[in-house]
This record gives structure tokens, C-alpha cells and sequence, in this order.
């Protein structure tokens, strides 16, 4: 195979024929993807090959510079140079944002990072935006969208479409003429739907930008809002219609830009006004002092900034929307760091305890994989360091997602086994996702299992599922911690402490045996509904979790999460 940049045609990874080829190695004579280069060449022989960067040497080419980017040794993971994720606290790591990587060693800045990061958070909805939310969910909710057309059937889709997409407004028009006859009066008396494009774009838009910022919210409704302005933007339902549906999500960056106010990101007291204040090993007075600190900072902030395009107000709700971020990564991505400080303090990674060896072996007690003790742990660790980068970077995976999805990019209806799914290529989470990959791979320094990324097939139909997907880590991981973290608080009942000791043999152990069980079933491969679904691909990881928290009534350490107030790890009740 000649080095991609030689020609002026894309050249795809060798290896996974999905990706676009950025790593040339010269050894073997082809041309990768960074995420199939690091695994073939982080062992043996291949370890010593040398690469180069074809996205430096087309650059090279293009700007008519002599001579191929140097080659050199990549122990295992290619010619690109990794990033860490930036946490809020800090800047003594890097960041890899919008596609663009920037080093604490090169200067970054606080300003700087909190600028990238504003363009994938969601402006906090106003007053008047929380009224078109309800209007919104109401008429979702009566709302038979999906039931009609995603539906095997010989009559005109597009005709369909659009006929639903219409009672779908006159539903919301309704709506608001009974609750704000004057306002509903103004904007349909004697107009068509095509005259209020604007009005239906912000509904939508509100609805999408409230999901982001509440996972949690519109369970049932969500799915059925994007399937209607994923098929909305079909040039033939998008003609019939006359107006478009889609506008782009209003994010703080966005928001700051359009009115002058950007310099409200570089100014050093937004780290004050939008961190999240932890209650953590704090008095009351000290949680005090620090709401008075932040509540001064905002207000100082707002005083500054204020000019006459935004107003306080609107300088105080980009800063909650900021903090929301922070308040989000707090709730999600902790648990995952959390569960790792746990499998560190109560497992070697190298040798096993009598009784506590994590190997598992295919066949037995429903274990698909066949790991020794030190090779399941690293499964382990990594899977929990992978989940953590995704989480940590779940808004901008959003904001792909909502580009994938609306975005006219078609779709095919297939039974996938769980019903009719529309199957859709990811284009902008798929090449987000191998970042956030390869980037986890250079941090656990060997990967074990498979790094295939399921996106656009049977696993994971489309970038919806993969978002729904991926917000279940915080639910899985939640509980299980809470339960660890309150477990010593149960000795203050003396006859809960004996009941430990009698039955668990104490506090201790009885952690070491959810923990055990955990890392044993939760990571082995099962979950999925045939064996070739199975394994340690990505996905196939998170799909083990969700199966062991379904038998978690079975476990004999039951008793012990109901004593601590464990809920549901989906929100339901026991």
C-alpha cells in the first residue's frame, strides 16, 4: 500500500476500514488509524517499528515543504501525541477539545480551557424557555410520532412525516393558545406554521438543550423529539414542510460571542464563581463561608461584565450553566474514580488473596472471558479509566451526537432484535470516540481484550443509543459507591454491627465482597443476548455492568445496599 498522503484520495485504516489512516508504519507497509496502530504495535517486535504522521507530511506536501515527517519509535502508540483530560480543580494536565490539543507546557491558561469548554455547555433556560419546555413535553407526550412511522408499511414515508410533524405543532399551538390566549392570539391568528418557523425552531431547540443539562429529564419523550427532527431534515419531508426544524443548540460560548462579553471567561474569578462546592469532610460553617465566596464572585462578575446587549441576570446565567458543568462531572464522573481508589485499596494488581482472586474462566458461572487474576484486574482498571474520559467529555460527545443525528445523514430501519431500530452511520462520535480510546490506551500502557467501538450496527444503532448508552455509568457506579461509602455508618446500630460481623464477618470484608463480585461479574463478557454479542469490546463492557445490577436482589449482600438506602440503580424503587 503507498503512503495515503501521496495521493490526494482518503485512505482508511488497514486494519478497521473505518477510520481515516493517520499513522504510515514503515515496516509493515500500511497505513492505520492511531487507535489500530497502538494496538498492533504495543508488543513483540512490532514495538520497535517506526512511523509517521500523515497528517503532518500532507501538511508538509500541501505547503510544498521537502522531505516526510521524521519517522521514529513508538513503543506501541503511533506518532500522535497524547493528551490527558484538564480537570476543573487544576491545569496541570492537557486538554483535547473540538479537535484541538493544548498543553499545560505550552501555557495554558484557566481562560483558555474554560473557553473550549463553554462551547459544548448548554445556556440554562430562562423563564419564558421553561414555558415552551412544558408546552414541549406535554404535547410529546401525547404525541404517537414513532408508533407511526417507524413502522414497516407500503404507503409514502415522507407523506407520513410530514402529516405527523405538523399535528405535532398544531398540538403545541393548541397548547399555547389555552394557556396565553393574548400570545397564542399574536403568533397564529391568520399565520401558517411556515409564518412561526422561528417559534417551533426554539421549542425544539429548548427541549434539546434542557435534555443535555438533565440526563435524568424527558426519559420517555427525548428519543421520540429526535427521531422527529432527524427525519424533519430529509430534503423531501423539509420541502413539503416549508420551514426547518433545526437550530443550532445556544451554548454560553456562543452566547458571550454574539454579545461582545467573552472576556467573562479569562477573567481568574470564574474559577470562584462556578466551582462545585463539595460537602465532603466540611462544617457546616465551612460550606457556608464558600457559598458566600462563590455568591460574592458571581455578583462581582456580574457587576463587570453587564453592558447593554446582556444584562446581570444573563451574566449570572452563563455562570450557572458553567457551574451546572462542574455539578455534572461531580455526580458522574466521581463515582468512577471513586470505584478505582476502591479495586486499588482492596486488590493487588499482581498477586491474589485466598478466596478474592478476580480470574474468571469462559463457561463457568456464566463468564464469557478467561482472565487470570492480574490480567482481570487491568480489564478492570481500564474499563473504569475508559469510562471515566467518556464522562468526563460527555458534552461534547452530546453536541456530536446532536450534529449526527440532524445532520441529513440516512437511516435504515432493521430489526436489531430489540424491535425496529434506525441503524446510522456516527461520523462525529465515531471519530471522537477512537480520541478518547487511544487516549485511554496510552494511559493504562497495555489494553486487554478488544478495542472494536460498536457505532451505526446492530449493538448500537445510532448516536442516540450511544448517548443513552453511556449515561448509564453514573447509574451503575452511583449506587454501588454510596452503598461502600455507607456501610460504617451502619455501626452505629449495634444490632446492624453485629448482624455485619455475624453474617459478613465486618465492615471490611463486606466491602471486599461487593467489590469482588463486582469486578468478577460485572466485567466477564455476559450481558448480551448471543455469544457473538458478547465480550470485551467497548460496549460489551457496559453491557456486563447493566447485567449484574438486574441480578442485584440475588446477590447475599442485598440486605446490606437496602440498609443503606440503595433505590434502584435506575431510578425506580424496591
Amino acid at each position: 500500500m503507498q503512503v495515503a498522503s501521496s495521493t490526494n484520495a482518503t485512505s482508511f485504516c488497514v486494519e478497521c476500514r473505518d477510520q481515516e489512516a493517520s499513522v504510515f508504519c514503515e515496516q509493515c507497509d500500511e497505513d492505520f488509524c492511531e487507535v489500530c496502530h497502538a494496538m498492533l504495535h504495543r508488543t513483540g517486535n512490532r514495538r520497535k517499528h517506526t512511523a509517521k504522521n500523515l497528517r503532518v507530511q500532507a501538511a508538509s506536501d500541501t505547503n510544498g515543504v521537502k522531505g516526510a515527517a521524521s519517522s521514529h519509535s513508538t513503543g506501541g502508540a503511533g506518532s500522535i501525541k497524547g493528551a490527558d483530560d484538564m480537570d476543573e480543580k487544576t491545569l496541570s494536565a492537557a486538554m483535547e477539545l473540538d479537535g484541538t490539543v493544548i498543553n499545560n507546557g505550552a501555557g495554558a491558561t484557566l481562560g483558555q480551557w474554560m473557553e473550549k469548554r463553554a462551547k459544548f455547555v448548554p445556556l440554562r433556560l430562562d423563564a419564558h424557555e421553561r414555558n415552551l419546555l412544558r408546552l414541549l413535553e406535554a404535547a410529546l407526550n401525547v404525541s404517537e410520532y414513532t408508533d407511526k412511522i417507524d413502522i414497516l408499511s407500503y404507503a409514502n414515508k415522507a407523506r407520513r412525516i410530514v402529516t405527523q410533524i405538523r399535528d405535532l405543532c398544531a398540538i403545541i399551538s393548541g397548547l399555547l393558545v389555552a394557556g396565553d390566549y393574548k400570545l397564542g392570539d399574536q403568533l397564529f391568528s391568520g399565520n401558517s406554521v411556515k409564518q412561526n418557523e422561528a417559534f417551533f425552531q426554539q421549542v425544539f431547540e429548548v427541549g434539546r438543550r434542557h435534555k443535555i443539562m438533565n440526563p435524568e429529564k424527558m426519559r420517555s419523550t427525548y428519543g421520540k423529539l429526535m427521531y422527529m427532527l432527524m427525519d424533519s431534515v430529509i430534503p423531501e419531508v423539509e420541502d413539503s414542510l416549508g420551514f426547518s426544524c433545526v437550530i443550532p443548540i445556544k451554548t454560553v460560548f456562543e452566547y458571550l460571542k454574539a454579545n461582545d462579553c467573552l472576556e467573562l471567561l479569562h477573567d481568574d474569578m470564574v474559577a470562584l464563581a462556578t466551582r462545585e462546592i463539595a460537602q465532603e469532610f466540611k462544617s457546616r460553617a465551612q460550606i457556608n463561608a464558600e457559598v458566600q465566596r462563590k455568591k460574592r464572585a458571581i455578583e462581582a462578575l456580574s457587576e463587570k461584565y453587564a453592558n447593554e446587549r446582556v444584562s446581570k441576570d444573563d451574566i449570572a446565567r452563563c455562570l450557572a450553566s458553567l457551574s451546572d458543568n462542574h455539578a455534572y462531572l461531580k455526580s458522574n464522573r466521581d463515582p468512577c474514580d471513586k470505584m478505582l481508589k476502591y479495586l486499588s485499596k482492596y486488590f493487588n494488581p499482581s498477586k491474589s488473596e485466598s478466596g478474592y482472586s478476580l480470574a474468571i474462566m469462559a463457561g463457568r458461572h456464566g463468564h464469557r472471558l478467561t482472565h487470570t487474576h492480574s490480567t482481570q484486574y487491568a480489564y478492570v482498571h481500564q474499563s473504569l479509566c475508559l469510562w471515566r474520559e467518556i464522562v468526563h467529555e460527555m458534552y461534547m460527545l452530546w453536541s456530536l451526537s446532536d450534529e449526527d443525528l440532524l445532520s441529513f445523514n440516512p437511516y435504515r430501519l432493521t430489526n436489531t432484535g430489540q424491535g425496529l431500530q434506525r441503524i446510522q452511520q456516527c461520523r462525529g462520535i465515531g471519530s471522537a470516540m477512537h480520541k478518547i480510546l487511544n487516549r485511554a490506551q496510552k494511559k493504562s500502557g497495555s489494553w486487554v481484550g478488544s478495542s472494536v467501538v460498536h457505532l451505526g450496527d446492530r449493538n448500537v444503532p445510532n448516536a442516540f443509543m450511544f448517548i443513552d448508552k453511556y449515561n448509564q455509568v453514573s447509574r451503575i457506579l452511583t449506587p454501588i459507591v454510596n452503598t461502600l461509602d455507607r456501610i460504617d455508618s451502619l455501626l452505629e446500630d449495634s444490632a446492624i454491627a453485629a448482624y455485619l460481623d455475624e453474617t459478613y464477618g465486618g465492615v471490611d470484608q463486606c466491602k471486599k465482597d461487593i467489590l469482588y463480585d463486582f469486578f468478577r461479574f460485572g466485567f466477564d463478557g455476559s450481558g448480551a443476548d448471543n455469544y457473538f454479542d458478547a465480550g470485551s469490546c467497548i460496549d460489551g463492557r457496559l453491557t456486563s455492568a447493566w447485567n449484574w445490577c438486574s441480578h442485584i436482589e440475588k446477590k447475599k449482600f442485598f440486605p446490606i445496599f437496602l440498609l443503606t438506602s440503595f433505590i434502584g440503580f435506575d431510578g425506580g424503587g424496591w
